[in-house]
């Protein structure tokens, strides 16, 4: 069996200005007691206080040096928002307005919850709307 000679190398010293610990810094993510989501800070004036997002509740904290950045991802070009073209039912109406007899229709409610629902049509030739109360 062989010996070998391994050489430690001590580390020199080095002067305190030199050497630098960094204490652990408490957690600024404070999570909302009530339902657990996380609270985003609010600053109103002069006042900065956190809000829980889910359920709206509110805690005063002391919250020196705030500085609330919203980035905003810029975009190229225009953003084009294509018409809704969400499928509705056609039935046998005649438009008011130019007289065609096929119309697209929905229903939806309108007043209180005890009345009936209102019926709305648009014509599927010069999109005019209309409705019908039942």
């Amino acid at each position: 069996m062989v010996k070998k000679k391994v050489k430690i190398k001590k580390q020199k010293k080095t002067s305190a200005k030199h050497t630098h610990v960094q204490k652990a810094k408490p957690s600024q993510i404070e999570f909302c007691g009530k339902c657990g989501s996380i609270m985003v800070p609010i600053k109103k004036g002069k006042s900065c206080y956190i809000k829980c997002r889910n359920c709206g509740r509110e805690a005063r904290k002391e919250m020196k040096n705030l500085k609330i950045i919203e980035e905003k991802i810029p975009t190229k070009g225009v953003v084009v928002i294509e018409k809704d073209t969400t499928p509705l039912p056609l039935t046998d109406k005649e438009c008011p307005k130019c007289e065609h007899k096929r119309a697209y229709w929905w229903l939806q409610q309108t007043r209180s919850a005890d009345e009936p629902p209102t019926q709305f049509f648009k014509c599927a030739k010069c999109k005019h709307t209309w409705r019908e109360y039942r």
